[in-house]
Order: C-alpha cells, then sequence, then structure tokens
C-alpha cells in the first residue's frame, strides 16, 4: 500500500467514524444543550476534564466554547484532587471525556466532583462505562474502529469526540442567541476583529478626500473636484444636500464618447442616480459584502440625513488588512 492509498484509508475510517456517532445522536444531546444553556445563564461555566488524547481534545473543546461566549475551563483530572477543585462551584456544568469510560483518574475525580452541586455530562464511546453510570447525561461517541493499524491508538474516535464537541458548542451558541458582535468581542484583535469590529466611518475617506458636487455643477468643474480629492468618483447632491448619484471616471468616458458638449452639461446629465450606499454607523464587514456583491471601485457612506460624508475606496481596503 502507498503512503497516499494509507492517507485514503485513514481518512475513509475516520469518515465513517463521524457519520456512525453523527448516526447515534439522541435526545441527550437536546438535554446536554439544555444544561448547559441554564448553567451559563444563572453564571455557571463549563468544566472539561479527561486524560491523555480524550485530554488534548477537551482543551479545544473548551477553546471553542470559550470563544464563543460559553465560559469555560479545562480542569487537569490529576491535579483538581491537589487544589484545582477551587475552580468548581455549585451550578457549573462538568463535561467529562473519557472514549473507554474507565480511565483511572477520571473515575478517582468523581466523588469529589460530585460534591457539588452539579451536573455531569460524559463524552464516551461505552455508554455502559462507571463514568456513564455516574453521569447526568450520557453522549455516545462509540466509532467502528481506529484508524491505527493496530485498532489501538486513539485516531477516529478522538476525531469523532472533537466533532460532537463542536456540534455541542455550536447548539449552545444558537440557544444562547449568541450573534456576530458578540463573537467580535472576544476576537479583538487580527483579521477577524478589525473586520468585525471597524464601522464604516472608521475606513472611509473623509473632509477633502470625499468629493461632493451639486447636480447643477458642469462637468469640467467636477472633474476637477474628483482630481483634488484624488478620487474616481464624487457624490452628487442635491440643492437639500441629499445624496441623488454618483459620477465616476467610467460615466465621464462613456458619455465623452457620444457627446463632444459634455463638459459644459451639468452633472445630473451624466450622473448614475439611486447609487449603492452605506451608513457611516455599519460594520465594515458590511462595505466588504457590498464589494464582493457589486462590481463597484467606491462605496459612498451616507449620514441619517441621507448626505454623503464619506467614501470606501476599494484599493485601500487591503491595507486595512481585513481582507
Amino acid at each position: 500500500m502507498s503512503h497516499l492509498d494509507q492517507a485514503r484509508k485513514v481518512f475513509d475510517i475516520e469518515i465513517a467514524a463521524l457519520k456512525a456517532v453523527r448516526a447515534q445522536l439522541d435526545a441527550a444531546f437536546t438535554e446536554a444543550v439544555d444544561v448547559i444553556v441554564r448553567a451559563l445563564r444563572a453564571r455557571g461555566k463549563i468544566i472539561v476534564v479527561g486524560i491523555g488524547k480524550s485530554g488534548h481534545i477537551g482543551q479545544k473543546i473548551c477553546a471553542t466554547l470559550t470563544s464563543t461566549g460559553s465560559t469555560s475551563v479545562v480542569l487537569h483530572s490529576v491535579d483538581a484532587l491537589h487544589g484545582d477543585l477551587g475552580v468548581v462551584n455549585d451550578g457549573d456544568v462538568i463535561l467529562a471525556l473519557s472514549y473507554s469510560g474507565e480511565s483511572e483518574e477520571l473515575l478517582n475525580l468523581l466523588p469529589a466532583l460530585k460534591r457539588f452541586s452539579v451536573k455531569i455530562i460524559a463524552l464516551t464511546g461505552s455508554p455502559r462505562s462507571s463514568l456513564a453510570c455516574h453521569s447526568d447525561v450520557v453522549l455516545k461517541a462509540r466509532v467502528p474502529k481506529e484508524a491505527c493499524p493496530f485498532n489501538l491508538a486513539p485516531t477516529a474516535s478522538t476525531t469523532a469526540m472533537l466533532a460532537l464537541g463542536d456540534a455541542l458548542a455550536m447548539a449552545v451558541l444558537r440557544a444562547r442567541g449568541f450573534k456576530q458582535q458578540d463573537y467580535a468581542r472576544y476576537h479583538p484583535s487580527g483579521a477577524i476583529g478589525r473586520a468585525m469590529l471597524l464601522r464604516v466611518s472608521d475606513i472611509m475617506r473623509a473632509g477633502n478626500r470625499n468629493p461632493v458636487a451639486p447636480e447643477d455643477l458642469c462637468i469640467k468643474d467636477a472633474l476637477l473636484v474628483m482630481t483634488q480629492a484624488k478620487a474616481g468618483s464624487l457624490s452628487v447632491v442635491d440643492a437639500r444636500g441629499k445624496l441623488v448619484g454618483v459620477f465616476t471616471d467610467g460615466d465621464f468616458r462613456r458619455h465623452m464618447a457620444a457627446d463632444a458638449n459634455l463638459l459644459s452639461k451639468p452633472l445630473r446629465a451624466a450622473m448614475t442616480r439611486n447609487p449603492v450606499c452605506i451608513r457611516e454607523d455599519a460594520l465594515a464587514m458590511e462595505a466588504l459584502k457590498i464589494f464582493d456583491q457589486r462590481n463597484i471601485d467606491d462605496l459612498i457612506v451616507v449620514n441619517a440625513r441621507h448626505q454623503p460624508v464619506g467614501l470606501v475606496d476599494s484599493q485601500d481596503l487591503p491595507k486595512l488588512k481585513f481582507m
């Protein structure tokens, strides 16, 4: 068997494991979500415990829960018996991971945990194991076999546990009404944070970099306004200062080819009416969506009175490093 054949075989085994665990989902999953949501609403937290490879998977599940607003901590099963039980409070939820359900270190910890008023949710491949018997909710994660040729090294089983943990975290997220803006609060740094926390007003060109002209201004003078602002478009306003159109370099070239007297005509004769625009208080992410959906180079920014107050140039977006 070639290396590629071996790799494909591992993928096939792990895909089969995921399908098997998906088929095992039942009412216990719904109960687990409800237990966690109730605890979080009562200011409780999720405490993740596990040993060995299950412990590593638990750390990732804990990180996913925490990053999506579900307060979660990892408790080392051995250190817990030497003082770390101090992180446990009444009302918390214990998420215990053990494929066999018979990990000695984890079973030794259960009596100490049960001294608190907590709910225990087990993720295990053995629904009749000691861990399952001492848990309030059991999430079954049994897989047909490991990807290891000896069926020993945790491979397919840890993949399945990870997917089950992700499913739990996402279900809890939806049940709690967690929104995109909430996610941004927990990720203020990096590309995600920049794109989700910034407002359009933070990234737009304003002042003398935002060309605006009345609709009766002649196109020759309008071109000078655009040139001074070093912009490829200009917002056209009516007598009340409200946005009524946009005039771009492209508009100028198209109309100039058909009208030799274009330079002396007013902007209203060549502008594009009802241009795409966005409110200044919108998230920068919304501006990105518009650029993705529309074939435009510039996006006009308006205030609550529909007056142009800024311009987002597509050429500026890569500099902001949130694309």
